[in-house]
């Protein structure tokens, strides 16, 4: 509403002086005061806010609205096993690691990169790693698993998306995880385009509990953040 100043001002004096401030806005006060009040087209989500209830239906819309335009944020979750058999080797996030023993699998199985592939395919609704790479096609026999995660990783690109931050668990007796994290995220980082700040890697042992604790294998577990427009 607008109004020449003085005129609505002397209009608002008028009426607290006959004691009618019960008027509901200054359309209403001018409207008294004799002034001409004319009506313009406005856009029915411009509110006017006169009582409480009003601003209360105001916040309630702007919160509406804010929702609409949250940012996509999707989490996925993977999770492999794979048991040991003989070699002397185990590939981790990429690294090889000197051990008497190595993972089986079709693959060079790779279960912390295989874990981190499932959960960046879940993380947009795509099926699992078993799914894309069927251990049943003999072009993954012996795969280096970089394949499989660089896929996972054009899931989200095709969409317009990224890589926000991952995290990975590995759960193993041994071999000693540790001393090789740091080039674990550094080839992360390589692989999936984010910094070795977005990038989690941990282990853990099972308290010689299970399979896992038994040193029959080991046990991956990652999660994925990505965001979509």
């Amino acid at each position: 509403q607008g109004f020449q100043y003085r005129e609505i001002l002397a209009a608002h004096r008028d009426a607290h002086a006959a004691g009618e401030d019960n008027l509901t806005d200054d359309a209403a006060v001018a409207e008294r005061a004799g002034l001409e009040v004319t009506m313009i087209p406005g856009r029915p989500e411009n509110k006017k806010l006169t009582t409480a209830d009003d601003i209360s239906a105001a916040d309630a819309m702007l919160r509406r609205a804010d929702a609409n335009n949250l940012p996509d944020v999707r989490v996925g979750q993977g999770v492999d096993l794979h048991a040991f058999e003989s070699g002397n080797r185990v590939i981790l996030c990429g690294i090889e690691i000197p051990y008497d023993r190595k993972l089986k699998g079709h693959s060079d199985a790779d279960v912390a990169m295989h874990a981190l592939t499932d959960a960046i395919f879940g993380a947009v609704g795509e099926s699992d790693i078993g799914q894309h790479f069927p251990p049943s096609d003999a072009r993954w026999k012996n795969a280096n698993s970089e394949v499989f995660l660089i896929k996972a990783l054009s899931s989200i690109q095709s969409r317009g998306g990224l890589i926000a931050n991952v995290d990975v668990t590995i759960i193993a007796e041994a071999p000693r995880i540790g001393p090789h994290v740091a080039k674990m995220k550094e080839n992360l980082s390589r692989l999936l385009g984010i910094g070795v700040d977005r990038i989690a890697i941990k282990a853990t042992t099972a308290e010689r509990l299970g399979a896992v604790g038994r040193g029959e294998g080991i046990m991956a577990m990652a999660t994925a953040t990505v965001r979509l427009p």
